[in-house]
Formats: structure tokens, sequence, C-alpha cells
């Protein structure tokens, strides 16, 4: 019998880390159990939450429980592998060293950028104010990098989908959910990887009575 599979989220549903990893399971095509942790009531500081990183997301597989959103992703990859599940990263080796290069640097670079474009904008409620120039120069990081990588017409990073393209879609959503200026192809590229069904889901979570941390 197969162990069961529990998505540790946070409640309000804007960690583009959980979402990350709500992609990686949708797309699998598994069945996991979604359970929303509240970290303004502080729910994820409890005993009875067991991620040993304290933090969000977090997923259980039987007894084992991971956190840290790259090492799901690749948990995932490693535990339902291709061809019986959809791969989450490219077959080819430079491709897929490529992907684990833009997951790993929209996830610790660009700080000004996260800071006056926060998930909540993409979410919840656009900001109208204007980009600071260091944030401003985030941005010229972020679309010369995405233009090395992304030409016009083209849906995807590589020939087929992968979870860097969920990952790099929302970071372009930052500015064009916001109304900033943004290169046509890539905002179309973005607004591609908003429509696929997986990223859909996510979107529909509830955000209701959304409580500031």
């Amino acid at each position: 019998m197969p162990q069961p599979l529990t998505l540790f989220s946070d409640a309000f549903s804007i960690s583009p880390y959980a979402m990350s990893c709500f992609v990686a399971l949708e797309e699998k095509g598994l069945a996991y159990q979604l359970v929303k942790v509240g970290l303004h009531a502080g729910e994820h500081k409890l005993p009875s939450y067991k991620a040993r990183t304290g933090r969000v997301p977090a997923l259980q597989h039987g007894d084992f429980v991971l956190a840290e959103s790259s090492a799901i992703a690749e948990y995932l990859e490693d535990a339902f592998p291709g061809p019986s599940h959809p791969r989450l990263f490219p077959e080819a080796v430079r491709e897929r060293a490529i992907a684990r290069e833009v997951m790993a640097w929209i996830r610790s670079d660009l700080m000004p950028l996260r800071e006056e474009r926060p998930t909540t904008s993409v979410f919840i409620q656009s900001v109208s104010r204007p980009l600071s120039e260091h944030a401003r120069h985030c941005v010229r990081r972020l679309v010369a990098a995405c233009e090395a990588l992304i030409k016009p017409g083209q849906p995807t990073l590589f020939a087929h989908w992968c979870l860097a393209d969920t990952d790099l879609a929302l970071m372009l959503q930052r500015l064009a959910s916001n109304g900033d200026e943004l290169p046509r192809h890539l905002a179309d590229y973005a607004a591609a990887q908003w429509k696929r069904p997986s990223v859909a889901r996510w979107l529909a979570q509830p955000r209701s009575d959304y409580t500031p941390y």
C-alpha cells in the first residue's frame, strides 16, 4: 500500500516555495493531502509540526518529513521517477543543471524586487508604488537572464515544461501582475505558465482574511 503524502503549506497560499511544491505534486499526478499551517498564529512552532527546520513548506511521506522546497522537488523526482511519473526536471544533463541554476538563483537573489513586489501583490492585492532603484537594478538583471533563455514565442524554458518554468514565471508575475514594464515575450511566457492546470489549481486556493506575518 502506498505511503500517504501530505504537503504542509502556508495558510494563505502566498508562499512561492509552497506553490512550487504544490505544482510538483500536481504535475507528478500524486494523491496527497494539503494541510495549511498558520504562520501568523505560530503553528509552525508547535511540537506537532515535525519539519526539522520549522519552516513551510514541508512534505510528509509516511513517517518521513522533509522541508525546503528545492529538497522536496528533488525528493519527489527521485521517489516517483519517470517514465511512471512525469518529470519535474529536464532529462538532458545540461538543461537539468540550468533548471536548477534558475531555481536556486531566484530563491537566493533579487531581494529588493521580492520585497517591493511580494507574492501578496501577485495573489491578493496588486501594488502601485514605483520600484526603487535597487529593485529596478534587479529587474534589469532578471530580464537579461530571462532573455538569454526565452525567445519570443517560446512557452517553456526547454522543449518540455519543467518546474523551473513555474518558479521563474512567478518571479516575472511580480512585475506583470503589478503593471510594471516587462518585455512582451517575457510577459507572454509568464501568462502561458499561469494557464497551466497545476498552476491554475494553486491560483484557485482560498486567500480570504489575509493576516500579515
